[in-house]
């Protein structure tokens, strides 16, 4: 397994990172516990959740049960500003709010320290520096080490930054978006911003909700019991657009004795921009599967081969 250091910061994580969302919600908890104890086997030390997955906190409390006797060994990254509950005093990123909403996901997460306490969506109610400050306080408490954003545009990553360069703040060191081969759309200003302010990216959906694993194939109802035969998204993602790029993107990878996956892993994994691929895994072999992904590097050569087959 591979360790990058996230961002400009001095904390290193596993390339691939666990998606959490679907502790509480699609697998109980004995799911849960075989999921965090598969991850930590192959190394990966990165685990990514939110006060509001799972419903009530439920994804933080089975993480933090799972890594009991673990924790020092692990990197916990959650989100705070998605309401928690009805009314305004339920989510955002005021002081008051996130001041609340640390001393919740600590108590779920039975923990004392939050490695990456990340802004889950900008609040447009509440003046950034409020936020940044607010954050650059709970690092000097020793409640959270770093700080980062997830679902920032470009000019809220920039603005974030020479706020915390001019008042001597703790910068965001990360920047989680949704990021794959079928939605690129972060190249256009994010990723710019991130690497010109020197923050590591976690792309999250980065096998485009399942479409880019091969379980899915043109003219054919998604398979009893996966995301997109659950979720209404699905027929928005089972397109024949989608399926073109995904087709030509499958046999780009049997040339070269590879799944689609591997490829969706591999492509991230050779950014130099990416700290982690958050990858959501309800099976041990899913977690196996994405490990291995991760080995892969694609020369200069092919990405750009793989650029022109998936640039729209």
């Amino acid at each position: 397994m591979e360790y990058r250091n996230l961002g400009r910061s001095g904390l290193e994580v596993s390339i691939v990172g666990i998606g959490c969302n679907n502790f509480g919600r699609r697998m109980d908890y004995a799911a849960t516990e075989a999921v965090v104890g598969m991850a930590v086997d192959v190394g990966i030390n990165f685990f990514d959740t939110a006060d509001s997955y799972g419903g009530e906190g439920r994804s933080e409390q089975f993480l933090g049960r799972a890594l009991k006797g673990k924790r020092h060994e692990i990197v916990v990254a959650t989100k705070f500003a998605s309401p928690m509950g009805e009314g305004p005093m339920r989510s955002g990123a005021s002081r008051r709010y996130i001041l609340q909403a640390v001393e919740d996901s600590l108590r779920r997460l039975d923990t004392d320290y939050i490695d990456l306490y990340q802004v889950h969506f900008p609040d447009p109610k509440t003046p950034l520096e409020e936020t940044v400050r607010t954050l650059d306080d709970l690092v000097t408490s020793g409640k959270v080490r770093y700080v980062g954003n997830s679902n920032f545009a470009g000019w809220q990553i920039a603005t974030a930054a020479k706020i915390a360069e001019h008042e001597h703040l703790e910068p965001f060191v990360t920047a989680q978006n949704q990021y794959s081969l079928l939605d690129r759309r972060i190249e256009q200003e994010v990723v710019p911003a991130c690497e010109a302010f020197g923050l590591g990216i976690l792309p999250y959906f980065p096998l485009a909700s399942g479409l880019l694993t091969g379980k899915y194939h043109r003219g054919q109802p998604a398979p009893e019991g996966t995301r997109l035969a659950a979720w209404p998204m699905g027929e928005r993602m089972l397109t024949d657009q989608n399926f073109n790029v995904v087709e030509k993107l499958d046999e780009f990878a049997q040339r070269h004795e590879r799944s689609i996956l591997d490829l969706a892993i591999g492509w991230l994994a050779s950014k130099s921009s990416i700290g982690s691929v958050i990858a959501g895994a309800t099976k041990i072999e899913q977690v196996e599967a994405n490990a291995k992904a991760a080995a892969w590097r694609l020369s200069a050569e092919e990405m750009a081969e793989v650029d022109a087959l998936t640039k729209r």
